[in-house]
């Protein structure tokens, strides 16, 4: 295979170095997942230069398939003119591409288990999560394990996900995600605004959410995570010097790169725009033992 493989495309499939499904490494990347035609495995190494795949499971010829999407290859780009100075001197120095993973129930559990908390305790929830519910995966790795069951995911009592920190709301969230595993398959397919009015049908799922996923479940550049605790402000800042901002804000300071929001926003990011900090940093406890 010729095609070359962008840690920086693949970096958003990692939900955390200790992501149970996932690794990325110098020339390496691997992702254990549920595919429409069932769990599969893949493997990408690129460390003597041209691309190769190796895939496991009865997924792994879905996944082979999809290799250019995930790679970002099948992503034409995009070049601001007569941007804001921000965005064009992030341009100069990064190129961003968007790639797809295509599945949507992946990219949906940890997203939804990093509502309204701490990175660090959303990634620690992710791993037990998918340690005590996910099935080892496919292939030769031994400790690489498939996203959560999601039949057993659905079964979990509510109660059930207190151990880990996972509040009642959020473990809702989850089992309905895990009941509508096969529809996501199918809502993958779809035009991306169809596939954001069905997500937000779904209880717990918000903005926030379906803003994230669709970055990288289906490769969407204009896709805006509204909501983010952190995000507006960094937006706001970058192109108007406010040290803060709202969502209302920050998307009219976008409106004028629709249809490449996203992108112009990752390019703010990658350029290590970040606001100002003020005050203590927001403390969010965990519902283990309460």
């Amino acid at each position: 295979m010729s095609r070359g493989a962008a840690p920086g495309v693949l970096a958003a499939y990692l939900y955390g170095v200790s992501d149970p499904t996932t690794r990325l490494g110098a020339g390496e990347f691997w992702r254990a997942t549920i595919t429409p035609a069932g769990p599969g495995t893949l493997h990408l190494d690129w460390r003597a230069g041209a691309l190769q795949a190796r895939t496991w499971g009865p997924g792994g010829e879905w996944l082979h398939e999809r290799v250019d999407a995930l790679t970002g290859a099948l992503d034409p780009g995009h070049r601001f003119r007569d941007a804001h100075p921000a965005i064009m001197a992030a341009q100069r120095d990064h190129d961003v591409r968007f790639g797809s993973s295509g599945t949507l129930y992946h990219e949906l559990l940890p997203t939804v288990i990093g509502q309204r908390i701490t990175a660090s305790e959303a990634l620690r929830q992710w791993r037990q999560l998918a340690r005590a519910l996910g099935d080892l995966a496919p292939g030769p790795l031994p400790d690489l394990r498939l996203p959560p069951d999601p039949q057993r995911l659905a079964d979990s009592p509510t109660w059930w996900f207190h151990s880990l920190g996972i509040e009642a709301k959020r473990a809702v969230t989850l089992r309905e995600i895990a009941r509508h595993c096969e529809r996501l398959h199918e809502w993958a397919a779809l035009p991306t605004q169809e596939v954001a009015a069905k997500l937000a049908l779904l209880p717990g799922v918000g903005p926030w959410t379906v803003g994230n996923v669709l970055a990288v479940a289906l490769g969407d550049p204009d896709a805006v995570a509204v909501g983010d605790f952190h995000l507006k402000n960094t937006v706001v800042h970058a192109l108007s010097g406010r040290p803060r901002g709202t969502d209302e804000e920050m998307l009219e300071l976008l409106s004028p790169y629709v249809p490449q929001r996203g992108r112009a926003v990752r390019l703010l990011l990658r350029a290590g725009h970040s606001a100002p900090k003020f005050g203590p940093r927001r403390r969010v406890l965990p519902t283990r033992g309460m």
